[in-house]
């Protein structure tokens, strides 16, 4: 049955102290009445909050699961409650719901009016109340009374008064505010890219370099550029560093040059003001160049790398403005800074000292990346590779400036399979739009404290998180503690995102969820969500099997799942709740299946044959990938290709999408 998110007050009596019946506990047989993999689509529980809990009465109060779940959507009053149920208390937030503006169309607030708490600087939403005739209105998380902004009734494009309660962000959980002037620490930038091409033998025999160029060459027209500000650079690597002076098209005897640095202890800028051109007014020569590109390493012998004082170099180029620096390699950097050693051992391959090899060999990537976020220069990086890589040390870079490692072992441009794969996605990488000069903040009702942050950023301080480029396909966990008892029927927690869009607008993204709050372990139980407990822990793992190893995180994933369903039987499953079996909440029987999965994914399964670089690029997924693409990473889907439906394989009529068959349950 499809449920409901945001009907306020459903199931509610009138009187505010008194909260009526919350979701109903479910207990089920695991034995005789097993997780069925159709329950991963279902939604959560759903969010029962008392009459009246918003505002306005819009269906889009409330924050949908698209954008944010929580591991509980009800909410324990005390920390003893908390503890007693064994149960995370966490958010998993992912901000955008699409890669582009188009397909994730939220209401944007354009006249820079921006009620704020004095306070605890909570944003207005539709969970606030107003008094005194509508003059000031009371913060929901802290309960400060607060003036309202002489010009919140007015529309000043109309130059006429409005009614309040039509504005967005009274109405709709997820806003976008165009930011004034005081939310800037500068002008916004342009969108930068930087592209650093290893040009070593091995990129260049395994067809990668001439991949890559034609598909920038093809996604020119898809890279973000509405205001006309987009630059591009390029820059190769070998045992040099060979810097790119692109003409602009109106300079007719233009022509590319390449200027070579081979001096890489102190790698100067050759003529900084032509290495960074503008997508506009060079959009020809870049395409020139593109195409030749490949030719003019086709001969290329050299196994050297310098990818370290490249990253250097390339910081260097765009410190001054921020922006991306996108790596595309196939080799080991083994020349200048961060110069990493084949350290790949098949010896200690599941074994207790498996665990070093998934730690970074170099402090030079973790210390760059943190001076890299502190300028707002982001990284990805994509690595092919036939041998080792060191992805371990290399993720780092992403890990610590909110970007990401796409990890394509093997690969060879001659299999179609594997150059489809890779200009596919990164061709849709490069038409993302993101956020730059982003932070992300979560603030929440009193009692209520942000624990713990978990995701690709730098933590610049214990509530702030910093990215110079904000993704639209990853997710964030946030760790909630119960500081003070709650004596509300229902917390709200917010989360804000300041970013600049593509266009060079600066804005601010406010998610809004409330939750009802309970004094009963069953209404826990009965509103908890497998699917985000399972992120959470995914998390948790990847951060235990960083510190103290894959055995500890194994044991840790199944010691909590054991404490959960002993914790669920010895309070809730006795006496009237009865039946035999091992029972446990219908909403959580997928619990033991998919930490099952998790235990037995390639970043965390025990073996003795699994390559560190190929565990390392699992674990930065286990720790980026957002919930729907999580559960089908750790419970993989299967389907019966003997009984399928007529129109299994066909495009659907409505949406064009193909039509998969019923999936089935993995054995």
């Amino acid at each position: 049955p499809q449920q409901q998110y945001q009907q306020p007050g459903q199931a509610f009596t009138q009187q505010p102290a008194r909260v009526g019946p919350l979701n109903q506990l479910y207990p089920t047989d695991l034995m005789n009445n097993p997780f069925s993999v159709s329950e991963l689509d279902l939604p959560p529980p759903p969010i029962v909050l008392p009459a009246n809990s918003s505002v306005t009465p819009s269906p889009d109060a409330n924050c949908s699961p698209r954008y944010i779940r929580s591991t509980l959507n009800a909410v324990p009053t005390t920390n003893s409650l908390l503890k007693k149920s064994k149960l995370p208390f966490a958010l998993v937030i992912q901000p955008y719901g699409a890669l582009h503006d188009d397909e994730d169309q939220i209401p944007v607030v354009q006249d820079q009016v921006i009620a704020r708490c004095r306070r605890c600087r909570t944003y207005i939403n539709p969970f606030v109340t107003f008094l005194d005739h509508g003059h000031r209105w009371r913060c929901n998380m802290c309960n400060l009374s607060n003036d309202v902004p002489q010009a919140f009734d007015w529309d000043a494009a109309a130059q006429q008064t409005v009614d309040r309660m039509q504005r967005h962000e009274l109405n709709h959980s997820v806003v976008e505010f165009v930011a004034p002037q005081e939310y800037m620490v500068r002008p916004p930038q342009p969108l930068v890219y930087l592209f650093v091409f290893d040009v070593s033998y091995a990129a260049v025999s395994n067809g990668m370099l001439a991949t890559s160029a034609r598909t920038i060459l093809d996604s020119l027209s898809r890279i973000p550029n509405a205001d006309r500000r987009t630059r591009l650079g390029f820059l190769a690597v070998d045992t040099s560093l060979h810097y790119f002076s692109i003409p602009k098209d109106e300079d007719e005897n233009g022509e590319t040059n390449m200027l070579v640095v081979s001096d890489l202890e102190e790698p100067f800028l050759p003529v900084p003001h032509d290495l960074l051109v503008s997508l506009t007014e060079s959009r020809q020569s870049i395409e020139k160049f593109l195409q030749k590109l490949p030719d003019m390493f086709q001969n290329n012998h050299s196994n050297g790398s310098c990818m370290g004082s490249a990253l250097r170099a390339g910081h260097k180029l765009i410190s001054s403005l921020g922006g991306k620096i996108v790596i595309l390699t196939a080799s080991l950097p083994n020349v200048g800074d961060g110069k990493l050693d084949m350290r790949e051992d098949k010896k200690l391959l599941g074994t207790s000292r498996e665990g070093s090899l998934l730690q970074t060999a170099n402090s030079f990537y973790k210390s760059f990346a943190v001076e890299c976020s502190k300028n707002q220069v982001s990284i990805d990086m994509f690595l092919f590779s036939s041998q080792y890589q060191d992805v371990a040390s290399l993720s780092n870079l992403p890990r610590y400036t909110g970007g990401q490692t796409w990890f394509y072992p093997g690969w060879h441009a001659s299999r179609p399979e594997d150059a489809l794969k890779f200009a596919s996605e990164f061709s849709d990488y490069l038409s993302s739009e993101i956020g730059l000069e982003a932070v992300l903040r979560v603030r929440a009702t009193t009692g209520l404290r942000m624990n713990a942050f978990y995701g690709n950023f730098f933590n610049r301080s214990s509530d702030l998180c910093a990215f110079p480029a904000f993704p639209r396909d990853q997710c964030y966990v946030v760790e909630v503690a119960i500081d003070e008892n709650l004596n509300k029927n229902f917390v709200c927690l917010q989360a804000a995102v300041l970013h600049t869009t593509c266009n060079g607008e600066r804005r601010i993204r406010v998610l809004t969820l409330s939750l009802p709050t309970t004094t009963n372990l069953s209404d826990v139980y009965a509103s908890a969500d497998q699917c985000a407990i399972t992120a959470y822990f995914s998390h948790k793992a990847v951060e235990r099997t960083l510190d103290s190893g894959l055995e500890a995180a194994r044991d840790a994933l199944q010691a909590k799942l054991t404490e959960v369903l002993q914790t669920f039987k010895k309070e809730l499953a006795g006496g009237s709740m009865g039946g035999g079996g091992l029972q446990f909440p219908a909403n959580l029987r997928g619990l033991p299946v998919l930490f099952l999965g998790l235990i037995k994914n390639v970043g965390l399964r025990k073996s003795t044959q699994i390559p560190s670089d190929i565990r390392s690029a699992a674990l930065c997924l286990l720790s980026t990938l957002p919930v729907p693409l999580l559960m089908r990473y750790i419970y993989p889907r299967m389907y019966s290709l003997h009984d399928m439906p007529d129109n299994a394989g066909m495009p659907d009529e409505e949406t064009g999408q193909i039509v998969l068959p019923p999936a089935i349950n993995l054995s």
